[in-house]
């Protein structure tokens, strides 16, 4: 059966996208940290993180760097925290998430209410900010 993720790259599950390569995409988290989180997602659906191929790793990362920067540009933070956990989706995956204390990449806290119209605005600055890199 097919990730939620694979849902989304294959277009049956919508969502707020921030940016695509041939074989990443970046996605507003629906249930964020913090304003911003995003997800950065191989195309290609591999469970483990370290399963992906050396080139698939590489491509992955690179293209994170190139969404982090864009973050930081548009979402009032210190620093992208990167990370990955791998438990919540059987489909390897990056967490990009503006930071101001430690204590916001916290995956047990609550996380934040956000209203899909927020999502939608945050995305499409970050993918502006994204195009421009």
């Amino acid at each position: 059966m097919a990730s939620i993720f694979s849902r989304i790259i294959a277009g049956e599950i919508p969502c707020h996208k921030v940016a695509e390569t041939e074989s990443c995409i970046a996605f507003m988290d629906i249930a964020p940290l913090a304003l911003g989180h995003v997800l950065v997602v191989p195309k290609t659906e591999v469970d483990r993180y370290f399963d992906l191929g050396d080139g698939e790793l590489s491509e992955l990362n690179v293209f994170a760097k190139k969404v982090a920067v864009a973050i930081e540009e548009v979402v009032p933070c210190k620093r992208v925290g990167v990370a990955v956990i791998g438990l919540e989706v059987p489909h390897a995956h990056v967490h990009l998430i503006p930071l101001n204390s430690v204590s916001d990449i916290n995956f047990e806290r609550e996380k934040l209410e956000v209203t899909a119209e927020e999502l939608a605005v945050v995305a499409e600055k970050i993918s502006r900010a994204y195009r421009v890199i």
